[in-house]
């Protein structure tokens, strides 16, 4: 006589779910749930402390950038310690006075060489950034960003001068090619213009070089399966994509060329109103007698420029960011 298996208890969740009678539930053993018994409180602190990495970086930002901002735009709204009042006295005469006669000239021209020069560099660094990120020399795209790298932070008295030296009215290039007799000049908005693409150029390929390596292969192999030339293809898929970023470089590049100060100081002088030059002259006591005050309102302008800059950039760097990941 066989004897009949006893049949196994169901679980509370086959119960609940119909799939037999209810049965005792089976506890789970002691260790699984110690496990996976949530700790609130450990959570809470690391999230707590997790703000002390950045500490250093907030310090830094609010000692380096926020102290200094706050007192040009005090500055920039009041009177000047050499003022017939005696200074300290809230007025808009500063920032009025640096968006009138000579100061306008300068930040118009700051614009100006800004647009140019970021305009000119994206369109000749998109295809050098293309031609680097669909290199299969690992060695020649290595050497590429390298090089972009050191050129896009060379800058100042050293780039001046290595300007002068070959493309001035006496330089090596200028002489040999006879280029004063074809209306070259270095000391002008054009040769100025020339030298900021020198390093604005490789930082645009260095800023669009990720965005052309998130391309995805497949797209390119749909559109071309769809029967799309490599125009067609670069036209209605690749440029929408990298939109945000192109525009985001050029954003950046502007903002690189209206901050720049020693090498247009260094080859130009006076000769080429910039902003920046006017605020060199005017820290340096190159003011009319009551008007010191009037450089800080001239370094409000461009911060306020410089805010507009990243208001747009932000934005378009997160856009890219969420297409390309």
């Amino acid at each position: 006589m066989t004897t009949a298996p006893t049949p196994a208890p169901a679980s509370a969740s086959a119960a609940q779910s119909g799939g037999g009678a209810p049965g005792p539930a089976t506890p789970a053993p002691a260790s699984t749930l110690s496990s996976e018994a949530p700790r609130p409180t450990k959570r809470r602190a690391r999230g707590s402390r997790a703000w002390l990495a950045a500490l250093p970086l907030i310090l830094f930002f609010v000692i380096g950038f926020g102290l200094p901002a706050v007192a040009i735009a005090i500055g920039a709204f009041t009177t000047s310690s050499d003022a017939p009042d005696g200074g300290g006295t809230f007025t808009t005469d500063n920032l009025t006075g640096s968006l009138q006669g000579a100061y306008s000239t300068a930040l118009w021209g700051s614009v100006k060489l800004s647009l140019l020069t970021a305009l000119i560099a994206t369109v000749v660094g998109l295809p050098l950034a293309q031609a680097v990120a669909t290199s299969r020399f690992r060695a020649f795209r290595e050497a590429v960003m390298s090089a972009s790298g050191v050129l896009a932070n060379f800058g100042g008295v050293p780039l001046a001068f290595m300007f002068v030296a070959t493309l001035g009215n006496a330089g090596e290039v200028t002489k040999k090619f006879g280029l004063t007799k074809h209306g070259w000049n270095l000391y002008t908005f054009t040769g100025l213009s020339v030298v900021y693409l020198y390093f604005l150029v490789p930082l645009m390929v260095i800023t669009i070089t990720p965005a052309l390596e998130g391309l995805k292969t497949q797209w390119r192999e749909a559109a071309s399966n769809n029967g799309a030339t490599g125009l067609q293809y670069w036209r209605h898929v690749a440029l929408p994509v990298l939109l945000p970023s192109l525009l985001g470089g050029f954003v950046l590049l502007f903002g690189a060329s209206f901050a720049a100060y020693a090498t247009a100081e260094a080859m130009v002088g006076s000769s080429v109103p910039l902003i920046s030059m006017q605020i060199g002259d005017a820290l340096s006591g190159n003011v009319l007698v009551g008007q010191g005050n009037l450089a800080l309102a001239l370094g409000l302008d461009m911060i306020v420029v410089a805010c507009l800059v990243m208001a747009v950039y932000l934005p378009l760097q997160r856009r890219s960011a969420k297409w390309l990941a």
